[in-house]
Formats: structure tokens, C-alpha cells, sequence
């Protein structure tokens, strides 16, 4: 069928006005010039040192930027059109999940019956809030296939912590001291970096040819000292584990637990379920799959749901329903404690029961389904520009290689990524999974149209026949963006974490 209409999801029309460098505020700044005006009171004014001890106070002056209203606006107006961002363009970013989320969510968590309530006020007092959080855990246990779950942890990695924890409180009543948790070369970086927060060691078992958990090496490194596996299904290539009944199984039968990175459960919603799959351990990037756009350190949500027999072990308080059909909170009975100050990031968890709820049923299974075509339309579309690494049906994700136009004309995937920023797209994620030679990781995700999809892949094609004549260009793009290359490895390296006035 052939596409008609033109793509929607290019931003090369927004108004980037170039390579002009924006002033700072202090740059800016004219003494005497102010963005507020106070009406006045007629309150007599009152010294600071007349109502604080002198210890609170500073031994000199603050200095801050002196800005009239119209400058202090057209300096962050400006600031917000140089930036690429999921309301603007395509953001095709693997992994993260990065997709355009409905305003009808914001809208919802926008409600002030909601977000005026403080999370100290009694449960007699905030039923509805309850009742919001309880409505939402059953749903996220209905779609992962689990018994009980809580909404404390406040980010995936949060959330991987809290289930490494469960996971050690569940040996620990059993009287047994597992010391390995077992990781696949593929997976997430986060996931190596909680188990050894959570007191584990890490064991890393490596891809077989076909990119999926190498079942012969998975048996080998099984033991009595094994907690468990970590796994997100599909994994990181964005391929299903075909064998993951199987999987399951060997780690059962060795007494570990199975935890599900809830990272790509957007390609699978509605379709199969973690709890099915056999997972005993599920954390959500609630962020992710259900509505709120994420990206430079939060908002997030990472609740962990889990079979029944660690119910007792959840963090506690959580939302509870009473028999007569009131709400409490309730902590289990062997309960880990908190993992979070309160009840979790509340207006995400908001969003999220609003996201769920719109849809419905069918409608989060057409999300995964539109997920799913829309990265196996890209990796056909693109097989003879940039074949995939691993050459058959993926889920949510294609994950591409730049290895042979390396080969032939030098350029990278990291300048094909950055190359794709002057068409008009955001970057793919790139070098990621670190099993993957040159990877160029692609997630369409269900929100992208035929002609976004179509309009990406005539840009890379572009960009690949550039690479035939002029690689030079490609290794020194974007160049029509306002910022223009950057040194990826030059802030690790020489880090300066503070600038002094004599240093300047």
C-alpha cells in the first residue's frame, strides 16, 4: 500500500534560528531592572536580622540577574526552541521508550482535588487517593500476571533495588544465605550496578548466536548460592526469549527467582504476561508505558509487583481496600520496609491509571501490536541500508548495525545518529546493547505514523549515500542545529564540578 500525507513527526521546520549563542541571565542583567512588581501594603519594612538569629543568615547578599519580566521570558522562550523534544519531533530513542504520551493524562494529574493533597493527611481524609492507588495496582498486576504489588519505588532502577531486596528477604526466611544473581551480557547497565548495591554478586552469562540467553551456559552457572536471574523479556536486541519457560524452569528447580526488568513490557502488553512467563519478581517503568514523558533524571515510577508468596515481604505502607469497601494503609506482615519517603511519585502513578484506564483492555494490547509493526516495518525497510544485528522478527526494537558502512567509508554509527539530528529527527540510542558492533537502536514506538516511519528511513538512507562521497561532513554533523558537535568523553574526562571567581 502505498503512503500518502506527509510525516509529522520531523522537526526540521521549528524556528532554530542557527549557531547564535544565547546570553546568560547575567549577561543580560541591567541593574535595577525587575520581573516582579509587590504591590504596596502598607506593612512597615522590617529588617531580616530583626526576625532571624543571625546564624540563618548569609554574610553577603545573594547575587542574582536583574531582569525585566519581557527579557526573563524571551530568555527561556528561546532556550525551550533550542531543544529537541517529544512534543517537537520523532524521537526514535531504543530502550527508553521515549514517545509522545496523551495531554489527557496531564490533564488528569493537572486536577488540583489531586495534586492538593498532602501525602500526611489521614486515610480518612484522602479515600479517593486510595482508592486510586489500589485501582492501579490491580490493574498492573492484571497486565504483569502477579499477586500483589506496591507503587513506593519512585524510578526503574528503584525499582530493581526494591526487587533485589524482596529477593533477599525471601532466602532470608527460608534460612538461606544465595549469594549470585545471574545477568545476561545484554543486559541493562542498571541491572549489574543494583544487584551489587543489593548485596549480590553479579554473574554474567553470555548471547547465544541468535542474540537470546544461552540456556547451556544459563545451567552452568546454577547453584545453591544463586538468589536468582534478572531478565527483561524481550531482552535489550529487542528479541523475544523463546526458551524462557525453559529458563524459568532451571532457575526455579535450582531454587532462584526469576525478576522481570519491566523495561520492554510495552511490546508485550496485553499479549503475554511475566507472571505466565514465570517471573516472580516484575518492576514496571510506569514512566515508560504508561504516560509520562521522561527523560534528564525524572519524573518516574517503578512499581514491583510479585507472586504471592513474596507478598509479605512488599514495603510497606500500601493502599489497602477493606472488606466494608473503605481504604486503609496496611503494612505486610514481614515487610521490607519503606523504600521511598512516601507513596511514590503520586502524579505519575495518576497519570498512569488515567493512561491505562483510557484505553482499556484492547487498547493496551493495540499498543503493543502498533510497537511491535512499527520497528519490524522500519527493520525491513532499512535491511538494505542498515541490516539489523540479528536478522528476523524483533519486537519493539530494531536494533540496526553501522558495521559495514564503517567498513567501506569510515563513518560511524555515532555519526549516522548525529547526522540524523540536522534531518529533523532525534538520535537512536547508539553503541547499546554492548554485544552489538556499531549498534543503532531504534523504538519507533505505537505512536509514530507510516510517513514519520517512512520520512526517518529516507533520511538515513540520505545520510548513508553521503557517507559514499563525503564522510567528512557526517564526522563533523549536526550542523545545523544550535549547538553543533560536541565531545561526548570530554566531561568525564576533565571534569570541573565548580568554578571558582579566582579561576576565571
Amino acid at each position: 500500500m502505498a503512503i500518502t500525507g506527509l510525516p509529522g513527526g520531523r522537526a526540521a521546520s521549528a524556528p532554530l534560528m542557527g549557531h547564535e549563542s544565547e546570553p546568560t541571565m547575567f549577561e543580560l542583567s541591567v541593574a535595577g531592572r525587575s520581573a516582579a512588581q509587590l504591590r504596596t501594603t502598607g506593612v512597615p519594612a522590617s529588617a531580616l536580622s530583626d526576625m532571624l538569629d543571625a546564624r540563618h543568615l548569609r554574610e553577603e547578599p545573594v547575587v542574582l540577574a536583574d531582569l525585566s519580566e519581557r527579557d526573563l521570558v524571551g530568555h527561556f522562550t528561546r532556550l525551550t526552541h533550542r531543544q529537541f523534544s517529544v512534543d517537537l519531533g520523532a524521537y526514535p530513542l531504543g530502550s527508553c521508550t521515549m514517545k509522545y504520551n496523551p495531554k489527557f493524562c496531564d490533564a488528569v494529574a493537572g486536577d488540583p482535588s489531586l495534586n492538593g493533597v498532602h501525602p500526611a493527611a489521614p486515610a480518612a481524609l484522602t479515600q479517593g487517593w486510595l482508592e486510586l492507588l489500589v485501582s492501579l495496582e490491580e490493574r498492573l498486576c492484571a497486565i504483569t500476571g502477579m499477586a500483589e504489588a506496591t507503587l513506593q519505588p519512585a524510578a526503574g532502577a528503584a525499582g530493581e533495588l526494591t526487587g533485589l531486596l524482596l529477593m533477599r528477604a525471601y532466602h532470608a526466611a527460608r534460612g538461606e544465605d544465595r549469594r549470585r544473581v545471574i545477568i545476561p551480557d545484554s543486559a541493562h547497565g542498571t541491572n549489574p550496578a543494583s544487584v551489587t548495591l543489593g548485596g549480590y554478586e553479579v554473574t554474567t552469562i553470555p548471547s547465544n548466536e541468535r542474540g537470546l540467553v544461552d540456556l547451556a551456559s544459563l545451567r552452568a552457572a546454577l547453584g545453591p548460592d544463586v538468589a536468582g536471574i534478572m531478565l527483561t523479556n524481550p531482552n535489550t536486541i529487542g528479541l523475544f526469549e523463546e526458551e524462557i519457560e525453559e529458563i524459568a524452569g532451571a532457575v526455579h528447580d535450582a531454587g532462584g527467582l526469576l525478576y522481570y526488568d519491566g523495561a520492554n513490557l510495552n511490546a508485550i502488553l496485553g499479549v503475554v504476561r511475566p507472571g505466565d512467563m514465570g517471573f516472580d519478581i516484575v518492576h514496571m517503568n510506569l514512566h515508560k508505558t504508561f504516560a509520562t514523558p521522561h527523560g534528564g533524571g525524572g519524573p518516574g515510577a517503578g512499581p514491583v509487583a510479585v507472586s504471592s508468596r513474596l507478598a509479605e515481604f512488599l514495603p510497606g505502607p500500601k493502599a489497602t481496600r477493606l472488606e466494608d469497601g473503605s481504604f486503609a494503609w496496611r503494612t505486610p506482615a514481614s515487610s521490607i520496609g519503606r523504600v521511598h519517603g512516601w507513596h511514590g511519585n503520586a502524579m505519575v502513578l495518576a497519570r498512569a491509571l488515567a493512561y491505562i484506564d483510557v484505553h482499556g483492555a484492547e487498547g493496551l494490547t493495540r499498543v503493543a501490536q502498533h510497537a511491535v509493526l512499527n520497528a519490524n516495518w522500519l527493520r525491513r525497510r532499512l535491511a538494505a541500508t542498515l541490516p539489523a544485528a540479528y536478522d528476523r522478527p524483533c519486537m519493539h526494537e530494531a536494533v540496526l548495525s553501522a558495521t559495514s558502512l564503517k567498513a567501506a567509508t569510515g563513518v560511524r554509527g555515532l555519526d549516522v545518529a548525529k547526522a540524523l539530528l540536522d534531518e529533523g529527527f532525534h538520535s537512536p540510542t547508539v553503541y547499546f546493547p554492548l554485544i552489538v558492533d556499531e549498534a543503532l537502536m531504534f523504538e519507533p514506538t505505537e505512536t509514530e505514523s507510516p510517513q514519520t516511519l517512512e520520512a526517518l528511513a529516507q533520511a538515513l538512507e540520505r545520510i548513508v549515500a553521503v557517507a559514499g562521497t563525503d564522510p567528512q561532513s557526517l564526522h563533523e554533523a549536526p550542523r545545523h542545529t544550535p549547538v553543533s558537535r560536541v565531545d561526548e568523553a570530554r566531561a568525564a574526562r576533565h571534569l570541573v564540578a565548580t568554578e571558582d571567581a579566582a579561576d576565571r
